[in-house]
C-alpha cells in the first residue's frame, strides 16, 4: 500500500499529461482554466486507494480517477455559475474570465470527456463502473438542488436529518463512490464494496461537520479563513440548524434578530448563543459519531489491517485538522 502523498504524485503525473485539443481555443482554454486552479485531488486518489486496498494498482484506476476529477471540476464550474462566484481557490472563476456561455460549454465537454475515460476500462467490469458512477453523479445533482432549495427556506423549516441527507448527496457520495470504483477495479466483492462505500460516506459527513465547526470556532490563523464567515452570510450549517433545535424560545428569537439585522457584533453574539445552547459540544460529539460509523465499516472489510492503514491515516488527518 502506498501513502496518500505518493498516490497524489502518481496521479498528478498521469492527469497533468492529459490535454484538451487546441481548437476552439476559447472552449478548451475555459476547460483548462478550472483544472489549472488546482485542488487536493482527494477523490481520484481515493479511487487509487480503493484499488490498492484489494490488489496492486491497475492502470484502470488512474483512468477512472481522471474521470472522477474531471467530473468534480465540472460540478465546481457549474456551481460557480449558479452561485455567481467571482473566485475559486483564490483565482477568478471560469465564467468571470470567459463568460457564462463558454463556461457552460466547457463544463459540458468536460462531462463528455468523463465518459471517454470510463469507456477505456476493461470490459468485464465496465458496466458496473459506469452504473456506480452514474448513481453518484445523479445524487450529486440532487444534493445541489436540495442545497439551493434550503437556501430559500426558513432555518426552522429545514429538518436536521434532511440537511444530513443533502450533505451526504452533495459532498459525501462522490467520496464514497470513488472508493467503491477503486474497489471494483481491485476485484473486491459486493460486501466489501458496500463497507468501503459506507466508510467514505460517513467520513464525508464528519468532515463537513468539522468544516462547519472550524468556520465558527476555529483559529482563523490556522484555518485560513475569516472566523464566522458562514454566520455573516446566514449560511445554513450543521451548527445553525442544530441551534434552532437546542435553543429556547428567547435564544431563537435573538438568533433570528441577529440574522436579519446583521449588527457589527453579529459573529460574536451568534457564537455566544451557540455556546449557550452547547452547539459546539454537540458538533464534537456528532463528528465523533459519524467517525465511529466510518471506522466500524472499515473494520468490517475483509482484508489485512495493515492494508487499511493508509485509509485510516487519511481519515484521521482529515477529521483532526485545524485548518
Amino acid at each position: 500500500m502506498q501513502s496518500f502523498q505518493d498516490l497524489i504524485a502518481q496521479f498528478s503525473q498521469h492527469f497533468n499529461q492529459q490535454q484538451f485539443p487546441a481548437q476552439p481555443r476559447k472552449l478548451y482554454d475555459a476547460a483548462s482554466h478550472i483544472l489549472g486552479i488546482g485542488g487536493k485531488r482527494i477523490r481520484p486518489v481515493l479511487c487509487l486507494m480503493g484499488n490498492e486496498l484489494f490488489d496492486t494498482l491497475r492502470p484502470d484506476a488512474l483512468e477512472v480517477g481522471s474521470a472522477i476529477e474531471l467530473f468534480h471540476n465540472f460540478t465546481l464550474l457549474h456551481d460557480d455559475i449558479m452561485d455567481k462566484a467571482p473566485l475559486r481557490r483564490g483565482k477568478p472563476t471560469v465564467h468571470t474570465v470567459y463568460g457564462d456561455s463558454a463556461a457552460i460549454l466547457a463544463g459540458d465537454v468536460m462531462l463528455i470527456n468523463v465518459y471517454e475515460r470510463l469507456n477505456k476500462v476493461q470490459a468485464h467490469y465496465k458496466q458496473k463502473i459506469i452504473s456506480v458512477f452514474n448513481k453518484a453523479a445523479i445524487e450529486v445533482c440532487e444534493g445541489q438542488q436540495l442545497d439551493m432549495d434550503f437556501e430559500t427556506m426558513d432555518p426552522e423549516a429545514v429538518q436536521y436529518d434532511d440537511y444530513v441527507n443533502m450533505i451526504g448527496l452533495k459532498t459525501s457520495v462522490l467520496l464514497a463512490a470513488s472508493l467503491q470504483l477503486g474497489a471494483i477495479i481491485g476485484g473486491a466483492g459486493e460486501g466489501n464494496q458496500q463497507h468501503l462505500y459506507n466508510f467514505g460516506k460517513n467520513v464525508g459527513i464528519a468532515f463537513q461537520i468539522q468544516d462547519d465547526y472550524l468556520d465558527a470556532f476555529g483559529d482563523p490563523e490556522k484555518f485560513g479563513k475569516q472566523q464566522g464567515g458562514d454566520i455573516l452570510v446566514n449560511k445554513k450549517t450543521f451548527l445553525l440548524l442544530k441551534a434552532f433545535e437546542l435553543c429556547n424560545a428567547a435564544q431563537k428569537a435573538e438568533l433570528i434578530r441577529l440574522m436579519e439585522a446583521s449588527p457589527a457584533n453579529k459573529v460574536e453574539r451568534v457564537l455566544e448563543l451557540f455556546r449557550a445552547c452547547k452547539v459546539d459540544e454537540w458538533a464534537e460529539k456528532e463528528k465523533e459519531r459519524f467517525t465511529r460509523l466510518a471506522f466500524q465499516s472499515l473494520d468490517h472489510i475483509a482484508v489485512l489491517s495493515s492494508r487499511k492503514a493508509p485509509l485510516m491515516d487519511l481519515a484521521n488527518y482529515l477529521l483532526n485538522r485545524q485548518q
